[in-house]
């Protein structure tokens, strides 16, 4: 809890001991008995003892009313506004030959698409003041999710991709292009792009080396990774009799247009060979990226006043009703 008008909370100590002073300094009303002898074996009762109850209740109210004008409030979480940082696009293959199972999730085997779902869900989780969006891409690049900080429609998003949301294909140059685009209006100082796959790009109607340097000119960096055993990966196939099985494919990554891909527009190349790998190489480009700015927020409050008015309302009605029955005092 913070206070918006801290000035008041130092003024309780000065009213507050001001008025108990002059309470037990003033001049008490008595009555006069010709001998002392008269009061001798009176003993005072509870209600005589606890006669400046309704004084001390007084105190608390003006204490609460005080607490009040300081402005009490508690800073909401969910108040800040991104202005800047860093614009992320991550691209994700969805090809059915990222169907392998050549990863492995909670020790046991998995595709590579939903090993690469729980890295980047990871990765999206640490990214709290970055605009992230998603695009997957196959025959042609689909856009899960525009640029946004709500991390969490993202992530919800990201659950439901698929395999078959698009022909098949890989259309790595189209993929970067599209992601270029979503990062044209960015105005962040920094603009990036993380392209996954785990083939060769045999679609699309960008060229790759193209597509790099139209990234280049608008100062886009590009991280890309390969994805994959090498060698011979198993692949999930049926027979005609409707059972399951593996069959081994050959993982057939163009790394050197990855290569190339990074290195002309100022990113780095990775080669995931395991979800280990996977998870380093999504850590290593989460500590790259983490660019120092300038951060301007703005937070939202819950207003905390009506509390304490509320309790002082409560105060003054127990010390009015005990003033006026109990305590009630003749003149």
């Amino acid at each position: 809890m913070e206070f918006r008008t801290p000035l008041f909370l130092w003024i309780i100590p000065l009213v507050v001991g001001g008025l108990v002073w002059a309470f037990f300094h003033r001049r008490p009303g008595a009555f006069l008995f010709p001998a002392d002898v008269l009061l001798e074996g009176i003993r005072p009762t509870l209600k005589v003892r606890l006669r400046h109850a309704p004084f001390f209740l007084r105190l608390v109210v003006l204490t609460l009313v005080l607490f009040a004008l300081a402005g009490p409030r508690s800073p909401l979480e969910g108040g800040r506004v991104h202005v800047e940082g860093v614009d992320i696009v991550l691209l994700v293959d969805s090809s059915t030959s990222m169907a392998a199972e050549d990863f492995t999730l909670k020790g046991q085997r998995a595709n590579r698409l939903e090993a690469v779902k729980r890295v980047v869900a990871e990765f999206v989780e640490k990214r709290k003041d970055d605009r992230l969006g998603l695009i997957a891409f196959a025959g042609r690049p689909y856009t899960v999710c525009p640029l946004t900080v709500d991390h969490a429609w993202l992530l919800t998003n990201l659950e439901r991709l698929q395999f078959g949301l698009m022909e098949d294909g890989t259309a790595i140059g189209s993929a970067i292009a599209a992601g270029v685009n979503r990062l044209r209006d960015s105005k962040a100082k920094s603009r990036v792009l993380v392209l996954l796959t785990d083939g060769m790009n045999n679609a699309g109607s960008v060229p790759p080396h193209q597509a790099m340097e139209i990234a280049r000119t608008l100062g886009v960096r590009i991280y890309t990774i390969g994805a994959g055993t090498r060698g011979m990966a198993p692949y999930p196939v049926q027979d005609i009799f409707g059972r399951s099985g593996y069959q081994n494919i050959p993982t057939e990554i163009d790394e050197k247009i990855l290569e190339e891909i990074a290195e002309g527009t100022g990113g780095q190349y990775f080669r995931a060979t395991d979800t280990a790998s996977l998870q380093e190489i999504y850590d290593k480009i989460d500590l790259l990226e983490k660019t120092e700015y300038e951060d301007v927020t703005y937070r939202e409050y819950r207003e905390l006043f009506s509390v304490f008015l509320i309790a002082a309302l409560g105060v003054l009605l127990i010390e009015v009703l005990l003033a006026r029955t109990v305590f009630l005092s003749v003149p």
